[in-house]
């Protein structure tokens, strides 16, 4: 225990019972031992909780203040046991009023002292406030245990609550824990049954049934005679575990131990057997009710029920349904759409309303659900037109859409992107005086998202909020997503912003809204900081929220980090798809490790993994890509021998492989397999080959090919256009090129910017700069103007010399709001360097640096070469250095620049 230091004077002399009042007087001298000095101190505490003094103003004295420690206060509740109120408020006033830390075994004590006093309330309070500090339950347990010796305490309460403390803060495992320290500890404490009972519920609830089984089985080992709610809960865990054969022990033993068990109990153990599709042995188990003198009751025949249902037994379904009601019981809602679902999906809609007719003669009233239930279904099956046909005939039926009648349909629209139907029942709504509820609101809210505009979703929830209903998590996600989308994260982050300050809380679904839209931004380290905070706050990240990280990573490059979330997503129990591998085998792919990209996709087909096209095409495209179409087309055979069928996406990657090695054979073997397959080549493939065809300048072939799109009904769009214009271009046809662009007006397919500098480049190459600059300004009006394009006319100038009139675009350029990228000013400082105006180069590259530019390889060289030329040869292997330090490699360029530089110094 902490000691008081020696004081100059005797407490004794301070005649402080006499002059309680008189605080400021107090002498802070002590001439006694520490121990007696403590004995002392506590006493003046006493006297200040149980007098008349105002604690305020006596905790105020210095002596006081500075002398107070934790152990005093411990010794003071053990001297107040008599009056616990008495004490909770001295101990609540230390706490709130001086910010005085107190001790754990305080808290322990005066939580004793409470129960002792029958002050459940208050002592469960307290107990909470311990726990927030977040100490082991083993030292939890400890303090409880001695303090419970050491005031000698008759209830054992205070371990009971505890446990139940631990069970309501979804802290089971402690509290297990804590209930065998009890068993175990030198007093064998026994817990009640209604505390054991609670704990092995809240285990069940978490789903850990062994540990709950287990733990059952100490209980009774240690002496616990288990009551009928105990027993229920080992029956449901064993069924949960599909252990029915000790599911039934348990309860044999529990009767013959004298335990009356309830219907309960056994409706628990027909579950089991139901969820397990074994409903005819759990009919059995209802067969035999009668002699252990019980009756089923309704929840026993719904489970039934719903039993076969799941083994698509429904006409055993309508018996059960037809039993119960002769017996009275009112079917539950679950039951009837379970038969009705059933019923359907066997295409017998005829019984399913005769079943709707019955239940209505035995005083059922949701008529309407179960029709609700019925068009839900059609809704989900994708069969609208009938769920339609269902909503008009409910008139004849005397049934009357309600608003979830409404919002099924509605919902059902919006999904399907069929908005202006969705609007139109709206409205029907409306006019039926049907008030719109904030779940059909969250429909079109989130359909104008996926389909329509973000201006008419806002307008929409703007509305929602002056008809007086309240936007609750689904509305502000569907929002937050399609900002995401649209990559306005500074809206979606407003909006995310606004939900929290109004107490809405987000889930899993806003969360991976919202670091889906940062991976599209390439913001992967603050997408990093969102889904670590998503994991603080408990909100556990779901497939889709892993899958969205992982392809961030994969498309920033950084496969390690991606592989290392596949690898925490699958210890945490997730089941990784096609979605989580497809980005993983392109990030492979991409960062030049096709070959492991390969050996992935081997591993997951040896552990049955299902891949499907998508993540085969990935896989083409990095064989392709690296010029090995041999590979690729191995793995193509695999792909057909593991059962994935191949479509135009795989089709148009190898067709485009062929055409870079211009191989025709295999690029005609590959169109024939694909007529064979049934599949005819769309725009991608078609384009591809006109592309190829027109950079090798064979316009007769790519002009066939183009002739035969046509006449298979497939209409070239600009991209097809631009692609035969760029090599015309290329190749000197200005002519040809320019029909063509007629010929694509004509055909009201608009051209864009590429199309527009396919021209633009064939100008300032050939050095036709008036021209060029007209045709920019046409480009300029139309919005087509870029950097690519501004880039285009200063190389066109710099090549002749016209640094002058380089100079102005680039300052037009930043006017209309179009900014410069690394090629504008390495274009600059190429010529720059080329003649010999070395100064003004590295001027530019200082202004590209300063404008947070990164200067690509192509940059540095042009720069080293100059400062070679130039005599600058330190200069040259400082760049080198730091080009090194950016991550880039010198190529053959760099180092014979280097050289050069060096033979000319030295000579």
């Amino acid at each position: 225990m902490m000691r008081i230091a020696h004081l100059r004077r005797n407490v004794t002399d301070l005649h402080y019972r006499r002059k309680p009042r008189n605080l400021c007087t107090f002498s802070k001298s002590f001439i006694q031992d520490n121990d007696e000095n403590d004995t002392h101190f506590v006493s003046i505490l006493k006297d200040i909780l149980r007098g008349n003094q105002s604690w305020k103003v006596a905790l105020n004295d210095t002596f006081i203040s500075t002398t107070l420690r934790p152990h005093h206060v411990e010794k003071l509740l053990t001297q107040t046991l008599d009056d616990s109120r008495l004490a909770l408020r001295f101990f609540n006033f230390l706490g709130l009023h001086k910010g005085f830390n107190h001790s754990a075994a305080s808290f322990c004590i005066l939580i004793h002292s409470l129960i002792q006093s029958n002050l459940f309330w208050p002592a469960s309070s307290l107990l909470q406030t311990l726990l927030l500090r977040g100490l082991d339950p083993n030292e939890v347990f400890d303090c409880f245990l001695d303090s419970y010796e050491s005031c000698k305490f008759s209830s054992t309460m205070g371990f009971d609550l505890l446990v139940q403390n631990y069970v309501q803060n979804r802290r089971e495992m402690d509290g297990v824990d804590v209930v065998r320290l009890m068993m175990e500890c030198r007093l064998r404490l026994l817990p009640e049954v209604r505390t054991l009972s609670t704990l092995l519920n809240g285990l069940v609830r978490i789903r850990q049934f062994k540990m709950a089984v287990q733990l059952f089985d100490e209980f009774v080992n240690g002496g616990v005679k288990p009551d009928v709610y105990m027993y229920t809960i080992v029956v449901r865990s064993l069924c949960e575990m599909k252990d029915f054969v000790q599911a039934k022990e348990v309860i044999e033993k529990a009767e013959s131990n004298g335990c009356a068990l309830s219907i309960v109990t056994y409706n628990v153990l027909i579950h089991g057997l139901c969820k397990s599709h074994r409903a005819r042995e759990a009919v059995e188990i209802k067969n035999l009710l009668s002699q252990k003198g019980l009756k089923a009751d309704v929840v026993t025949y719904c489970t039934l029920v719903l039993g076969f249902c799941r083994v698509q037994e429904f006409e055993v379904g309508m018996e059960l349904m037809h039993e119960m009601m002769e017996l009275g019981f009112v079917p539950s809602e679950a039951a009837l759409s379970g038969l009705v679902e059933g019923l359907r999906k066997k295409e017998k809609i005829d019984d399913a309303f005769d079943l709707i007719n019955n239940v209505s003669k035995v005083g059922v009233a949701p008529n309407l659900f179960v029709y609700n239930s019925l068009i839900n279904s059609l809704c989900k099956d994708g069969k609208i037109d009938k769920a339609e046909s269902l909503f008009n005939k409910m008139g004849t039926k005397d049934l009357f859409p309600n608003d979830v009648t409404y919002s099924i349909l509605i919902d059902s629209f919006c999904r399907g992107g069929k908005l202006g139907v969705a609007v139109r029942y709206f409205d029907r709504m409306s006019k039926d005086g049907i008030r719109a509820t904030v779940y059909t609101y969250n429909s079109l809210i989130n359909g104008e998202c996926k389909f329509g505009d973000l201006t008419a979703a806002e307008s929409l929830f703007t509305e929602l909020i002056e008809k007086g209903l309240v936007p609750n998590v689904a509305t502000y996600t569907s929002l937050i997503s399609g900002y995401s989308k649209a990559r306005e994260m500074h809206r979606a982050f407003r909006l995310y912003h606004e939900m929290t300050e109004k107490g809405i809380a987000p889930n899993c679904y806003t969360f991976t809204a919202l670091i889906s839209g940062l991976c599209r931004a390439n913001m992967m380290p603050e997408a990093s900081r969102l889904f670590n905070e998503m994991v603080e706050r408990r909100i556990m990240p779901n497939e889709v929220t892993y899958n969205v990280m992982i392809e961030g990573y994969c498309w920033e490059g950084n496969t390690t980090k991606a592989f290392e979330l596949f690898d925490e997503m699958v210890q945490k129990g997730l089941t990784p798809d096609t979605y989580t591998y497809r980005p993983l085998i392109s990030g492979l792919c991409s960062t030049g490790r096709v070959s492991e990209a390969k050996e992935f996709v081997n591993n997951l087909h040896k552990e049955n993994r299902n891949l499907n096209e998508m993540c085969y095409s990935a896989l083409l495209h990095g064989f392709c890509k690296e010029g090995r179409l041999k590979d690729a087309l191995s793995a193509c055979r695999e792909m057909i021998e593991r059962g994935v069928d191949m479509d135009l996406v795989c089709y148009a990657i190898l067709i485009n492989g062929t055409l870079k090695q211009q191989d025709t054979r295999k690029l005609f073997s590959l169109l024939k397999k694909m007529r064979d397959q049934q599949l005819s080549p769309d725009n991608v493939i078609y384009t591809s080959m006109i592309d190829a065809h027109g950079k090798s300048g064979k316009f007769k072939e790519a002009f066939g090919i183009w002739d035969i799109m046509v006449g298979e009904g497939c209409i070239p769009n600009v991209v097809t256009y631009t692609a035969l214009i760029h090599g015309l271009c290329k190749a000197g046809y200005l002519n040809q090129a320019e029909h063509l662009f007629k010929e694509m007006l004509i055909g009201n397919c608009f051209p864009n910017h590429m199309t527009y500098g396919c021209f633009l480049d064939h100008l300032s190459s050939k050095g036709h700069m008036e021209k060029a600059l007209q045709l920019h300004k046409t480009m300029l009006e139309g919005f087509l103007a870029n950097t690519v394009t501004y880039n285009m006319l200063i190389r066109g100038f710099c090549k002749m010399g016209k640094f002058e009139e380089a100079s102005e675009l680039l300052v037009g350029m930043t006017n209309n709001g179009i900014f410069p990228d690394c090629i504008t000013y390495s274009t600059f400082i190429y010529e720059y360097c080329r003649g010999g105006n070395l100064q003004e180069a590295i001027r530019l590259w200082d202004t590209m640096l300063d404008k947070g530019l990164k200067p690509d390889t192509l940059a540095y060289n042009f720069l080293i070469y100059g400062c070679c030329v130039n005599g600058e040869l330190i200069k040259a292997f400082k760049l080198r250095d730091d080009m090194i330090r950016r991550g880039l490699k010198p190529n053959r360029f760099t180092y014979n620049s280097l050289m050069h530089g060096t033979w000319l110094a030295s000579t």
